[in-house]
């Protein structure tokens, strides 16, 4: 979670330095604004995951209890991974249809701009996390009789 909330902050600091800098009505500025509005999101989130990490709310389970929920947090890694996918082609789609758009295709191109970037740093953080998660259930299967 450390990671999705640095990488949150980092967005927030370049967007919201870049948003007011980068003219009227471009797709730069575009760009900027969905990173702002996507990113107090991801840091919502990565707090509320930190606060959700703490060692006692797992001192208690038992051995199938931990596996249950290890496998529960493997799949909601992966249906994210669906989702980033779905985020990356939406910004396909937004950027195909300004080639069309009558009113402001900037925003498109550039709603779409972030999609790309967010979407694929959110796959990439997500597959990663579940490699990881899904290395640590076998390591821990390994030592049953």
């Amino acid at each position: 979670m450390a990671v999705l909330g640095t990488w949150a902050l980092l967005n927030l600091l370049i967007s919201g330095y870049y948003v007011n800098r980068s003219g009227g009505r471009t797709e730069a500025v575009y760009f900027h604004q969905m990173n702002l509005g996507w990113n107090f999101v991801n840091v919502a989130l990565a707090v509320w995951g930190m606060l959700q990490a703490h060692p006692n709310q797992v001192a208690g389970l038992t051995l199938a209890e931990s596996f249950t929920a290890q496998f529960n947090f493997e799949k909601i890694l992966l249906f994210n991974a669906g989702l980033d996918v779905a985020y990356i082609c939406t910004g396909s789609w937004l950027r195909a249809r300004a080639a069309t758009a009558l009113k402001v295709p900037e925003r498109l191109l550039g709603f779409g701009r972030s999609l790309w970037l967010q979407g694929a740093f959110l796959l990439l953080f997500d597959v990663g996390f579940y490699l990881v998660y899904h290395q640590q259930a076998a390591q821990l299967l390994e030592l049953l009789p």
